[in-house]
């Protein structure tokens, strides 16, 4: 892995536990019911896709990707009629707000720091072909540092994410398959089947499309070919998120991974391990 791509994969590891406190912290989980959202997947599809505006299932299917279109159906448009895509906005920001200020308490001067090196990034973000990080970053900034730091590290993952949408349809993959794939190599079924909502069905019939194409053995492990193609995935992954830091120099890098390693251990106590995102845990974490 070159340079480049080996600090895109870092960054990410340090940046999406800040942005996942999102759907999983207790104050953000309390800040969707408040504005109506109750039960886990509202608060999510609403606030993750509030960016994008009053959209339907289709287009939130094929920018989220992994998700079975009928469970995304279950949410949109219907949570609209409940919290309007600004009203979503404003629950997911303060949700997130109050659960980092209480999980950062006392980092705020690496906070205030690590967002003010991080904000120049996402000015300078090419969106090119990426829909959740163009529709991100079009928001407006907010004003205080740890909400700062969650806008850049929410822009940021949803630039990644695009990128991996793109590397997944490169290599073949739909939706089903590349977590099917997954599961046979790393990450228990159990923590992806029924968080991205496919029936057995879908899933067996995904596991025989692997088949076919070699990718997956008789036991459901990822054969060899399986785990050469998915690393490739990941591969061109890392390289399509690599070009927002090659503007930066290696002091001002170190410099980020200094402020964020601790935000990213704080903040990786309101997350569970292992997760649907592939998220690991931070170093120190269990």
């Amino acid at each position: 892995m070159d340079v480049p791509s080996r600090t895109a994969r870092e960054l990410w590891t340090l940046l999406e536990p800040v942005h996942a406190v999102t759907y999983f912290a207790p104050e953000a989980r309390a800040a969707f019911e408040d504005a109506g959202l109750r039960g886990f997947w509202r608060g999510y599809f609403a606030g993750r896709a509030a960016p994008l505006g009053e959209t339907g299932p289709e287009p939130v299917t094929a920018a989220f990707f992994g998700f079975a279109p009928a469970m995304v159906a279950r949410a949109l448009p219907g949570v609209w009629t409940v919290a309007a895509p600004g009203r979503a906005l404003e629950a997911r920001r303060a949700g997130a707000g109050a659960a980092l200020r209480r999980l950062l308490s006392g980092r705020e001067h690496e906070v205030e720091e690590a967002a003010g090196l991080l904000l120049p990034v996402v000015r300078e973000l090419d969106c090119a072909g990426r829909v959740l990080a163009a529709a991100n970053r079009a928001l407006a900034v907010p004003s205080h540092p740890v909400d700062r730091l969650w806008h850049a590290a929410t822009v940021l993952r949803e630039h990644r994410g695009d990128g991996h949408v793109a590397a997944l349809v490169a290599a073949g993959f739909d939706g089903c398959e590349i977590l099917v794939l997954r599961s046979g190599i790393d990450l228990p079924r159990a923590e992806l089947q029924p968080h991205r909502g496919w029936s057995d069905d879908a899933w067996r019939a995904a596991r025989r499309r692997l088949a076919d194409r070699g990718l997956l053995g008789p036991d459901g492990r990822a054969t060899p070919e399986g785990r050469r193609v998915h690393r490739a995935v990941e591969e061109a992954t890392d390289r399509a998120a690599a070009r927002p830091w090659q503007g930066l120099d290696a002091a001002t890098v170190e410099r980020l991974r200094r402020l964020l390693a601790p935000s990213a251990r704080a903040s990786a106590a309101a997350l569970r391990f292992p997760n649907p995102m592939g998220l690991p845990a931070p170093a120190g974490e269990a």
